[in-house]
C-alpha cells in the first residue's frame, strides 16, 4: 500500500504574551482620545474628557504620596 505524504501544517501564531504590569482599568489616553475626536461624537468626547481628568487626578494624588514617601525615606 503506498503511503501518502502529509501536507505541511501552517504555523500557529504564538499565544504567549509579554508580561506587563497593569493595575485597574486601562487609562484613556492617546489613541482612544484621538479616535473619539475623529468620530466627532460630542457626548463621547465629554465622557472621555471627564474620565481622563479623573484618571489624571488620581495619578497626581498617587504621585504626591510617592514623592512624600521618597522624601521621608531620605531620598
Amino acid at each position: 500500500m503506498p503511503t501518502r505524504k502529509k501536507a505541511p501544517q501552517p504555523r500557529k501564531a504564538s499565544t504567549k504574551r509579554k508580561a506587563t504590569a497593569r493595575v485597574g482599568a486601562v487609562p484613556p489616553y492617546g489613541d482612544p482620545i484621538h479616535k473619539a475626536i475623529a468620530r466627532g461624537d460630542l457626548r463621547e468626547m465629554k465622557t472621555l474628557a471627564a474620565s481622563t481628568r479623573k484618571y489624571l487626578s488620581d495619578v497626581n494624588a498617587a504621585l504626591a504620596k510617592l514623592d512624600a514617601s521618597i522624601k521621608k525615606a531620605g531620598g
